[in-house]
């Protein structure tokens, strides 16, 4: 199995991370950028897609690019090297994942196009208060009257939510979970934004007698829902790499200029070993994410690829967060510092779409559906 990426791909890794440098050349501009809303910098957002990144994974027919996972993660990677807080993978792998994957010709025309041209930003309504991590919905109810859908409900919390212009509301239907497209200007649409501790936005969506238009054919889409999710978690995974391998960088760095009884940190053998422990959760990682990747570019199942990647980054998300913050020492604990930034989104993605102790009881209970192999009764090699 091929880890490297090839010419095309080493281009594209070249030009987000000229991109990203330019917007975020620090943190104190990530954080003078989140300190505003939307949360994000609208104008490195135009960027994004005067790029073709906002279309990145989508058809040829319907605006995109035609790209696959593996230049996804490419982005989200970078993504999370510099902490920007534009929607990539909320708007684009997530809400327009959906679109792309279950809407119609005219829902993928309209919507995805203009995603792709960076003049829409929608968003995924699906979490729900006293929810865990489903992908069905039961907070939000959708009614049929005549050739017309309402729905009512709560939402939350709802990454982007405030700022969308456009709402993916998942809610029960007979039968199962359905998709629904909400406009942001539909009646009885409230919506309410936040901050979150690592500078994102999220928000309480309420919906009573909302106007609907169902997306695809309408039905049960609760499979199309899971899988969507899988690929979010992958994604998610590669953007946890960049901001795991800037951490690490940056404790290297720190380790080889702090001074300590005349001497630099790096002489003291039991912090370069804490430091080359960080690099090895940093590689397994980096190697499921990669793998997670393939799968799903070869149609496998993503969604056991994606419980496997969430398992192994959180592991590796909080080691290199909480050691960053313990080598670097008092400095590591301010909210300035970068480290600290770092490991607040490496916390907030570990309990988006599903924590790690989540991941493992999935791929746990899945263990029952493999034969029982009886040790003793093992031949000898």
């Amino acid at each position: 199995m091929d880890f490297n990426y090839d010419s095309e791909q080493n281009d594209l890794r070249e030009a987000v991370r000229g991109l990203l440098a330019r917007a975020y050349p620090d943190s104190e501009q990530r954080r003078a950028v989140v300190a505003a809303e939307p949360g994000f910098d609208e104008k490195t957002w135009s960027r994004l897609a005067e790029m073709g990144l906002t279309g990145l994974p989508f058809d040829e027919a319907d605006g995109g690019m035609g790209a696959g996972p593996v230049e996804v993660a490419i982005v989200a990677e970078e993504i999370g090297r510099v902490l920007a807080p534009e929607p990539f993978i909320e708007a684009v792998v997530l809400a327009g994942g959906l679109v792309a994957s279950v809407g119609t010709e005219a829902q993928r025309g309209d919507v995805l196009g203009a995603l792709a041209e960076g003049g829409l930003v929608p968003a995924f309504a699906h979490a729900e208060p006293k929810a865990r991590w489903s992908a069905s919905a039961s907070g939000v109810t959708a009614v049929r009257v005549g050739d017309s859908w309402t729905l009512s409900g709560v939402k939350e919390p709802v990454p982007n939510g405030a700022r969308a212009d456009l709402l993916v509301v998942s809610a029960a239907i007979d039968g199962g979970t359905g998709l629904f497209l909400v406009r942001a200007d539909a009646e009885g649409l409230t919506r309410t934004g936040y901050r979150n501790h690592d500078g994102t936005r999220s928000a309480h969506v309420r919906l009573e007698n909302t106007p609907a238009e169902p997306l695809g054919g309408g039905g049960d889409q609760t499979p199309a829902i899971e899988r969507a999710l899988a690929e979010a978690r992958i994604a998610y995974a590669h953007e946890a790499l960049g901001a795991m391998d800037t951490a690490l960088r940056i404790t290297a760095e720190y380790l080889k200029t702090r001074k300590q009884f005349g001497v630099t940190l790096n002489k003291f053998q039991a912090l370069t070993f804490r430091a080359a422990d960080m690099y090895v959760s940093l590689e397994l990682a980096r190697s499921i994410a990669l793998w997670a990747s393939m799968v799903q570019e070869a149609g496998g199942d993503v969604v056991q690829a994606a419980d496997r990647a969430r398992l192994q980054v959180s592991r590796a998300g909080r080691h290199i967060g909480k050691e960053a913050i313990q080598l670097h020492g008092g400095i590591g604990m301010t909210a300035e510092y970068s480290v600290g930034q770092d490991t607040s989104r490496l916390t907030a993605i570990d309990h988006l779409l599903g924590d790690g102790d989540w991941a493992l009881g999935r791929l746990a209970a899945s263990v029952t559906s493999y034969e029982t192999v009886d040790p003793l009764g093992a031949p000898y090699a």
